[in-house]
């Protein structure tokens, strides 16, 4: 996919009350910034101008986001009523993600489950940063859990490297990013996590590949077209294959019941932690964040 510009916005489903869009890398979701003037909130607005609400700050209800470096699915609710009914299915863990990546070396596991609480690291210089619980600095961190599945192993250019499905299991901001990097395996391009190291390649390599939200009344279930391919990025030369992508997916498709619209049971690995995180009684400050989101809809990224 082409860099970003105004009038090249991607869409995957629209309908009444949604639209699913495929974000560009190096995109941001919105900005204050006046010199920014190309954000996916401005590509909206040129493509949909009858459907910006004025009663949102940014004119349009993002579902949840995607972090500036990160291409893919993106859900957009327009209006109150249809990001209620979205909000829920987030809250109650009903929404199905799927990310790919390129990650740095061979992962010799077929399939891993990474469990690692992260936190806001306070080290100084390293605040704009999450960490792992444990790590010098690492404060306030809470359980994560994300599933990878390799897909691929090869080379891009000429640097061992792996292909993976990544599906977070639970939503904490650079999830997959942290996780990744402290399996040994950073994302290709993720400047930030290999601490200013990876700057060769022109994007990070993550994209939100598949998005499931199960609302009330309309089942949104999107996949995108995979970037990772030698056809658009003759940088990568897959050598071996693991898991075909088609495979997967189906079998994350199956996990889900279409008659409840929810889930399958989680992994038996982790599955007391994500019932501590999910059972846990809701406190005033969480309540009241809830209520912001609603209201502006701004959710924090897990990439």
């Amino acid at each position: 996919m082409e860099p970003g510009r105004i009038e090249n916005l991607s869409i995957l489903y629209q309908s009444s009350d949604f639209i699913v869009v495929n974000k560009h890398w190096d995109l941001r979701i919105d900005s204050k910034m006046w010199y920014e003037t190309l954000t996916l909130q401005s590509q909206l607005k040129h493509r949909f101008p009858e459907l910006a609400d004025p009663d949102t700050y940014y004119g349009f209800r993002f579902c949840h986001q995607l972090d500036f470096s990160t291409s893919g699915a993106l859900c957009v609710a327009l209006n109150k009523a249809a990001a209620g009914r979205a909000y829920k299915c987030f809250k109650e863990r009903r929404v199905t993600k799927a990310y790919l990546a390129l990650v740095r070396g061979h992962v010799q596991e077929s399939r891993m489950t990474i469990n690692h609480a992260i936190g806001k690291n306070t080290t100084e210089g390293l605040t704009h940063m999450m960490c792992i619980e444990g790590t010098e600095g690492c404060e306030n961190a809470k359980p994560c859990l994300t599933e990878l599945t390799v897909l691929e192993r090869g080379l891009y250019d000429g640097d061992p490297v792996s292909k993976v499905l990544l599906q977070p299991l639970t939503g904490r901001t650079h999830q997959l990013r942290v996780h990744c990097s402290s399996s040994g395996h950073p994302i290709v391009g993720d400047f930030t996590y290999s601490f200013k190291k990876d700057s060769r390649p022109f994007r990070m390599m993550l994209h939100a590949f598949y998005l499931r939200i199960p609302t009330c009344g309309e089942l949104i279930e999107v996949s995108t077209p995979d970037p990772f391919v030698p056809t658009l990025d003759a940088n990568w030369q897959p050598q071996q294959s693991v898991h075909p992508l088609e495979q997967v997916i189906q079998a994350l498709k199956a996990t889900a019941d279409p008659a409840l619209g929810e889930t399958s049971p989680l992994p038996k690995v982790g599955q007391d932690v994500i019932t501590q995180v999910a059972g846990a009684k809701e406190s005033e400050e969480q309540r009241a964040r809830c209520q912001q989101w609603l209201a502006e809809w701004a959710v924090e990224p897990e990439n």
